[in-house]
Formats: C-alpha cells, sequence, structure tokens
C-alpha cells in the first residue's frame, strides 16, 4: 500500500454542486444595479473572489424577458401580413385597378410609413441592426 495513495485521493469527474444565496428583494434589485447588464451570477462571483467585475454581457441591457416578448410582437407583426396586404394595394393601386385619389395615396403612404417606423423601433429595443429599406 503506497502513502501517496492514501494522500493524493482520486479526483473525482463530477462537477462540484452550485451554489446558491438567498437575498432580499431590496439586495437583488443593489446587485443588479451594481452588475449593470452582467449577468447576476458572474458578477457575484467576481466580486466575492475579487476578480474584474466582467464587461456588459447584454447587447442592449434589457432582461431576457422583455427581449422575448419584443421578439413576439415582431415575430406578430411578420405574420399579420400587413406588410403584404400594403403591397397588394400599392400593385393594384400602380395597375390602375384601384382608384386612387391624392387623399388615398396620402393614407397608403401614412400607412407604409407608419409600419416602418414600428418595425424600426422594435428592431432598435431588440439590439437588431436594419437590414433594408
Amino acid at each position: 500500500m503506497s502513502l501517496t495513495a492514501e494522500f493524493n485521493p482520486p479526483k473525482s469527474s463530477k462537477a462540484p454542486p452550485p451554489f446558491s444565496i438567498r437575498l432580499t428583494a431590496e439586495e437583488r434589485a443593489r446587485l443588479m444595479a451594481e452588475a449593470k447588464g452582467a449577468p447576476l451570477g458572474t458578477y457575484i462571483k467576481a466580486k466575492a473572489l475579487g476578480a474584474p467585475i466582467p464587461a456588459r454581457v447584454r447587447r442592449t441591457g434589457i432582461a431576457v424577458e422583455d427581449r422575448q416578448a419584443l421578439a413576439k410582437v415582431l415575430a406578430l407583426l411578420g405574420g399579420t401580413r400587413l406588410a403584404s396586404n400594403l403591397n397588394q394595394l400599392a400593385r393594384l393601386a400602380n395597375t390602375g385597378a384601384l382608384p386612387v385619389d391624392p387623399e388615398t395615396e396620402a393614407e397608403l403612404a401614412d400607412a407604409v410609413s407608419i409600419v416602418r417606423e414600428i418595425r424600426l423601433l422594435l428592431l432598435i429595443a431588440l439590439g437588431m441592426k436594419e437590414d433594408g429599406p
């Protein structure tokens, strides 16, 4: 029997269990504010170990839940066929099948402008770049 084996037990391949900590709502809010968008666990670990505080991870600084909600809104807007319907109206107007007076033309242009603005605001809120006109 080797003494080395007794003093150097074999290393376990299992990862250690996660560490959890209970915080009051106020404590959590304070730490979230200090973390400035970095994941809370990463921030607490860095602070506890004296490591440099990580740079901000999220592109927009908004919560994941908010990003998911905005993504759903953008998907719903895309699924409404609103853009397709506006395109069909424009095509009918260009071929002369839809009688268009200046007032109707102005209202269609306003509708297109509003849809573009909604799309742009949603893309900005999601931290995405506009990829087209």
